[in-house]
């Protein structure tokens, strides 16, 4: 439509069958439409993602130099299959799945089409059509393809109309949208993270089960729950990390589709528990101190003192056991002298980090008490 609109010659390569020596041949022949006849060649490439780095390479020149515009089609984010030099020269526009009613709308006019299901004396019932609109996830090309297997299937039994039996055996089972290696491995997996952060169990499972009826490995699914347990569980309630490791390991005792039990269990546990990220902000806090130090000096009284001479050279020397004071609490630098104390953990008012804040701040004050007693 864009080549005949513009009066431009149209070629189109897909990216499954074509190479560098057939880009290159392209952009020749295009160059040549343009100097001779003062004609523009608009390049549809299908499945650019499928291209290398050096095919990609190859089309950069005839793309800025506008001998060529450049129409590409991909299923998988460009931001991460398309070299970034080839995307700044481009406008991404991306389309989104069909709503039930268009997919609804698509479906009648199928069936009323001079050409369609009504050519054979055959209709389709309401119920049929909700379950191509369900199922097919926004796909228009699979549930023409669907709608038409169950139109043989009905006409095999001597029907009259499509009904719902005829989708689902034609389907055999729900269709799931998803791509392991692509855009939707990290939006649902981005999805359940947030709805077990968010506190909803149902949207959780929504999303695991998603995942594993899709195929995902469900190693990387128990691995996240690992790192959310500490990431946004933490110290609220240190047993949901217990919890997700438990999961983990029995994924790999009992394996699938057994230990769909045990990973609902830990998301629907780490969906309820009390959220804290109080570990996290520690840790990044710590990090980004040690980050910012090039050399650090362990304090003498920290230094290993149980081999022999260590004494000698003052190893140990000073250090103050803590099982010998009131509640095994000392106060002493336990941080290298160039850098001081710092806190890095704020304890939260959630779940029994609550009673984690009010211990540490016993040990605050019992460490001031002691160490006016020395």
């Amino acid at each position: 439509v864009v080549a005949s609109d513009s009066q431009a010659e149209f070629v189109a390569l897909s990216a499954v069958t074509a190479g560098v020596k057939e880009v290159r041949g392209t952009m020749r022949a295009a160059r040549h439409r343009l100097e001779e006849f003062e004609r523009r060649t608009v390049l549809f490439l299908d499945e650019i993602h499928r291209f290398s780095k050096s095919q990609q390479d190859a089309l950069l020149p005839g793309v800025e130099d506008g001998t060529v515009i450049l129409i590409g089609a991909t299923t998988e984010n460009p931001f991460f299959e398309v070299n970034a030099p080839l995307m700044s020269r481009m406008t991404l526009f991306q389309l989104e799945p069909l709503d039930h009613a268009e997919v609804a709308e698509l479906v009648r006019r199928a069936v009323d089409h001079p050409k369609g299901l009504r050519r054979d004396g055959l209709g389709i019932e309401e119920d049929a059509i909700g379950a191509l609109t369900a199922r097919t996830g926004g796909d228009a090309r699979m549930a023409l393809t669907t709608l038409e297997t169950a139109a043989i299937l009905a006409l095999g039994r001597g029907a009259t109309a499509v009904e719902e039996q005829d989708v689902s055996e034609a389907m055999q089972r729900r269709i799931i949208r998803y791509d392991k290696g692509g855009d939707q491995h990290y939006d649902v997996i981005s999805a359940f993270i947030k709805s077990m952060r968010g506190s909803d169990p149902d949207a959780a499972l929504y999303w695991l089960h998603t995942m594993l009826a899709a195929g995902e490995d469900p190693k990387f699914v128990a691995r996240r729950m690992i790192v959310f347990a500490s990431e946004d569980v933490g110290l609220a309630d240190s047993n949901a990390l217990g919890v997700a490791v438990a999961a983990s390991d029995a994924l790999q005792f009992v394996g699938l589709p057994e230990a769909a039990f045990a990973m609902t269990h830990a998301a629907l546990y780490l969906s309820l528990a009390p959220k804290s990220n109080s570990v996290t902000t520690a840790m990044g806090a710590a990090q980004g101190m040690v980050e910012g130090q090039s050399t650090v000096s362990v304090p003498i009284h920290l230094r290993d003192g149980h081999y022999q001479g260590a004494a000698t050279i003052g190893h140990g020397d000073g250090y103050r056991y803590p099982h010998s004071y009131p509640e095994h609490v000392v106060p002493q630098d336990y941080f290298p002298p160039e850098i001081g104390d710092h806190t890095f953990y704020q304890p939260s008012e959630q779940g029994i980090e609550a009673r984690t804040k009010e211990r540490l701040q016993h040990y605050d004050e019992l460490a001031k008490r002691n160490r006016a007693r020395d």
